[in-house]
């Protein structure tokens, strides 16, 4: 196979971590920003009309998460604009279009990956934000869906929304099942075709193509970088987040540390502590944590300890100070 030329520019996509609902929240974009500096973290997927119509502000993070990127729900070109301009105020580095969600309840509103079967609307919303902000406008889509899985399809959708103004593009190597799988299995089942995407790259030159689906290791975000611009890695990033404290030494730069994941959570103190403060519970944020020791001696002792106390009334530091404890040097 051949092999495309590599840049030694590092493009602020290299490496980022996935998207995911209930996941990556603001807690746990700031955890994982304590091992890497260079990573593009991105928000959970918020809907347009969580951002217009909810009296809760779904924007806000804390500074220190930056880069991060905004992904969006939605299929509506207004909403879809007015909910960029705010994200550019609120500032943020990339405004994500998700074209990848196969829920029941994301189809029902009209977004996520049905909308491959619509690429003229995709391309309309595109060509609305792109004229919208200066910022990159990507979108995070499948290799198929359901029996259009075939890969002209795949090539149609892209050089569709690519004419309206999309540079960038995340591909989960799956297709989706939009009935009969749910999301979990939509995540699983689906066969893996990571070919299929450096196809698209070899096709595409000219585009910036980020791979997505089943990466666990360094070796395979090197490997995918071969033939790709970028890698994204979703649950595995979440479930064992000291994968995160390497990325910054082997993909940006060996001078760089390579983080442990005590590191990470002790640098995390004053952020608790100034969340605590703000009367947030300390559960909300250290369920993100707890897989920093996964594989660990004394990582199970690590999970029981923090998930049977940070829930308590008045719950502080001394839960984390002491979970540690567990934890061999």
């Amino acid at each position: 196979m051949e092999k495309p030329s590599q840049s030694n520019t590092l493009y602020r996509g290299r490496f980022s971590v996935a998207p995911m609902l209930d996941w990556t929240t603001k807690h746990c974009r700031y955890f994982h920003r304590q091992f890497t500096q260079h990573t593009l973290l991105y928000t959970e997927m918020i809907t347009t009309g969580a951002i217009i119509h909810s009296k809760y502000d779904h924007l806000t993070y804390h500074q220190q998460e930056l880069p991060v990127a905004l992904q969006l729900g939605g299929s509506n070109p207004q909403e879809l604009e007015y909910c960029t301009k705010l994200a550019e105020k609120y500032g943020y580095n990339e405004i994500n279009l998700n074209v990848g969600c196969p829920s029941d309840r994301v189809q029902n509103g009209m977004f996520g990956a049905c909308l491959m079967a619509k690429k003229e609307l995709v391309a309309d919303c595109i060509k609305t934000m792109k004229n919208t902000t200066a910022l990159p406008v990507t979108i995070k889509t499948r290799i198929g869906i359901d029996e259009q899985d075939n890969y002209e399809f795949l090539c149609e959708f892209v050089h569709a929304t690519h004419q309206a103004g999309c540079n960038e593009f995340i591909i989960h190597a799956r297709k989706a099942w939009l009935s009969g799988l749910s999301p979990k299995e939509n995540r699983e089942i689906p066969p893996l075709n990571y070919e299929r995407v450096y196809q698209l790259k070899r096709d595409f030159p000219h585009l910036m193509i980020s791979i997505n689906g089943g990466i666990k290791t360094i070796e395979e975000i090197k490997q995918h970088l071969q033939y790709v611009d970028g890698v994204m890695v979703g649950r595995e990033a979440y479930q064992n987040p000291s994968l995160l404290g390497y990325i910054d030494n082997v993909l940006f730069d060996e001078n760089l540390p390579i983080i442990s994941p005590r590191e990470a959570i002790e640098k995390m103190y004053p952020y608790i502590e100034q969340q605590l403060s703000k009367g947030v519970y300390l559960n909300h944020i250290v369920r993100h944590m707890l897989g920093a020791f996964q594989k660990c001696k004394g990582a199970r002792q690590w999970r029981r300890h923090i998930s049977e106390n940070a829930h308590k009334p008045n719950a502080g530091l001394e839960v984390i100070e002491t979970a540690l404890k567990f934890i061999a040097e």
